[in-house]
């Protein structure tokens, strides 16, 4: 089993990433970065699947990956989630997931994506307020 990047080295590694990109993705990591912590400041950073930035709360709330072309923040519960304000713009055909593509030079509306992280935590905490119901064991259904 693969070892979680300590929350201190992931935040080291997000700071690295955006060093690295030195272009206008960088500058779009770094707002997204700092929106997601605006919008939650108990949110956690954590560096995951060879290079990812993931921040959580309660569970996976967004990624926040990059491309030649595009920075992509993916929601992990997105299709659950309500917006209003249309930033969902990408992976709109799944059950589970929901991402905004920001391509250079697009605007990015602060106040409703952090309305967007702010519903993402509160889903993921109210799930975890819900116990499951535990499957019967094999030695109770004889």
């Amino acid at each position: 089993m693969k070892k979680a990047v300590p929350v201190e080295s992931a935040a080291a590694l997000i700071d690295e990433r955006i060093e690295e990109l030195g272009d206008w993705r960088a500058e779009v990591l770094a707002t997204v970065r700092a929106i997601v912590h605006d919008a939650d400041p108990e949110i956690v950073e954590e560096w995951k699947w060879r290079g990812t930035p993931v921040w959580s709360h309660g569970g996976i709330v967004c990624t926040g990956e990059t491309y030649k072309n595009v920075v992509k923040m993916t929601f992990a519960k997105g299709a659950a989630l309500k917006d209003p304000s249309g930033l969902f713009n990408s992976s709109l055909d799944g059950n589970v997931r929901r991402a905004i593509d920001i391509h250079e030079g697009d605007d990015i509306d602060a106040a409703a994506l952090k309305a967007l992280v702010r519903a993402a935590v509160a889903l993921n905490l109210a799930g975890k307020s819900t116990p499951k119901p535990r499957r019967p064991s094999a030695k109770s259904r004889r």
